[in-house]
């Protein structure tokens, strides 16, 4: 799935390109990825509207259309939304197109067909699921390291889970959990709570870090990814234990660990991360 970074360089790579456009026309070829309104009512609405803003929630995408409209996009685990020039072939997945009003095409493709959109008035925007229980974005001046030792403190829950919960941090996922995780030496199934100072200080460097390398190197591109242009990221090369089961830690040299927690596997070095 798309995580803060990738959602980020999607965002910074659509804006780009499509501020300013006028949506002509839209089809949709896979109605069930319409949560609201009807997808009839969607193409009616969206139609002849001025894209303002592309923004970003969590790793929710937020298109700021004219007549106080919010397009919001989950790309969930294989979705593309990639601004196309007209005439280039269509791929075999793709479930929704905008026609814009330079002649270029805004495409959706999505082979696992599990991203979703919903097209809201910006007063409504906190009543898309998942939106309004965000918790603080990691790279927002909110998320501090006296916010993070404070949370910490509050849970017993094991790490790598509480950094998948969209609740208490937006934007993370397994490959950003697992990279920031071993830069700060922490192992994935350790208590919250447990964290000394020094250990929670280590944590919220790891992420801020991790994050920002991330989005400098346009994402992660393991399988699907792309970012708004279909070109794919190049943090894959610099990853250091995620999807690296029995390769050696680049730290220690002792070979990465695999374990499963609350249904998702984690990646660490049993070495440097004790």
């Amino acid at each position: 799935m798309p995580e803060l970074p990738e959602v980020e360089t999607v965002k910074r790579t659509l804006k780009e390109r499509l501020t300013g456009l006028t949506i002509r026309g839209a089809d949709i070829f896979l109605p069930k990825i319409i949560q609201t309104p009807s997808p009839g009512e969607f193409c009616r609405l969206v139609v002849g509207k001025k894209i303002l803003d592309v923004g970003r929630r969590g790793k929710y995408l937020l298109l700021s259309l004219s007549r106080g409209l919010v397009l919001v996009v989950h790309l969930r685990m294989t979705g593309q939304l990639v601004y196309t020039a007209p005439g280039a072939p269509r791929p075999k997945h793709t479930h929704l197109v905008f026609y814009l009003s330079n002649a270029h095409q805004l495409r959706y493709t999505d082979t696992r067909q599990f991203g979703r959109f919903w097209l809201v008035p910006a007063e409504k925007l906190q009543a898309v699921r998942g939106l309004k229980d965000l918790g603080v974005e990691p790279l927002s001046g909110e998320f501090t390291v006296d916010f993070l030792k404070k949370e910490l403190k509050k849970r017993r829950t094991r790490l790598k889970p509480l950094l998948l919960n969209q609740a208490f941090i937006s934007g993370l996922g397994n490959i950003y959990a697992d990279e920031a995780l071993h830069r700060a030496g922490l192992h994935p199934a350790r208590q919250a709570n447990t964290l000394t100072t020094a250990e929670a200080e280590a944590l919220f460097r790891a992420i801020r870090e991790v994050l920002e390398e991330g989005i400098a190197s346009r994402g992660t591109s393991v399988r699907d990814y792309v970012d708004g242009t279909g070109q794919a990221g190049s943090f894959q090369e610099k990853l250091r234990v995620y999807g690296k089961r029995g390769q050696p830690c680049p730290r220690c040299g002792l070979p990465v660990a695999r374990l499963r927690l609350g249904g998702r596997s984690a990646y660490f070095c049993p070495g440097c991360q004790k």
